[in-house]
């Protein structure tokens, strides 16, 4: 077999470059699943804010003979329209001639994608700072695994369940090691994971103590520990909206620039809706 060309014998050869793109891969998101996006209505830019009404706390009294009537003032929560993240690219005209991919296509949809996982790391951060309600360890974290997860998940139910908060709609969002723990634990049995038949048939984690079970990558992470939230969609107010896509003609290189600006709020709205821990691997 002939030897392959090196040097400036192989400078003659053709680069083929294939048309088809190396997968990529992202972190699952969740985020509109378990933050409340009832007040995502128009929102003119950054700096602009929803002004969230909520009922009136009416007092019940003893009766004795008399009656004293209460005003009736809804209370009001605002949410600040602040925090804004933008991405921008060229798309090199020469570049571009050359291409036999969707270079803009392609770019814009790796965009949106890191877009999801930027603002929902972020509100993470947030719902852990903000979270009313604590189970153990929160500062050194506690160790859970395959032996305990089934009363570690129990334990945030309970604390939920103590401040009254409802049972429907129920998430928890678990590191991957404990979504592993789960598979390896009794609870991926299809009688006790709530799924109608074994997540092991069909790839989901199902429902164990009335949580929907999320895996995810996004949560706040440092030293070996990590947070786990658990809550409802009532704890945490979120509305955003990408406010501006547009193409330019850029001034000093041929090429078109591309860029989107996305603004959003967020906002812990009721903290006793939302519970934390803090875990970590033995």
């Amino acid at each position: 077999m002939a030897a392959f060309p090196t040097g400036n014998a192989a400078n003659g050869l053709s680069v083929i470059y294939s048309k088809k793109l190396n997968a990529k891969f992202y972190a699952n998101t969740s985020l509109m699943e378990t933050c409340n996006t009832d007040w995502e209505g128009e929102i003119a830019g950054e700096g602009s804010k929803v002004v969230i009404r909520s009922r009136p706390d009416i007092a019940i009294n003893d009766y004795s003979g008399s009656v004293s009537y209460q005003g009736i003032e809804p209370g009001k929560i605002e949410l600040p329209i602040d925090q804004a993240k933008y991405y921008a690219f060229v798309d090199d005209y020469i570049q571009s001639l050359q291409s036999n991919i969707k270079e803009v296509d392609e770019s814009t949809l790796d965009a949106s994608e890191k877009m999801k996982i930027h603002v929902e790391t972020d509100i993470h951060a947030v719902m852990a700072a903000g979270a009313g309600l604590t189970v153990g360890d929160t500062t050194n974290g506690d160790v859970v695994d395959k032996s305990n997860v089934a009363d570690f998940l129990v334990s945030l139910r309970d604390e939920l369940s103590r401040n009254n908060v409802p049972t429907l709609g129920r998430w928890v969002k678990l590191p991957v090691h404990l979504c592993g723990a789960i598979m390896l634990s009794d609870l991926f049995q299809a009688d006790k994971s709530g799924a109608g038949n074994s997540p092991l048939l069909t790839g989901k984690m199902g429902t164990y103590a009335g949580f929907t079970i999320y895996e995810s990558n996004t949560l706040p992470a440092t030293d070996g520990k990590t947070t786990v939230l658990a809550g409802t969609r009532h704890a945490c107010a979120f509305a955003s909206q990408f406010v501006n896509h547009e193409s330019l003609t850029l001034q000093d290189q041929f090429g078109v620039g591309h860029r989107g600006l996305k603004v959003y709020g967020r906002k812990i709205v009721k903290p006793d809706a939302l519970v934390m821990s803090v875990v970590k691997q033995a």
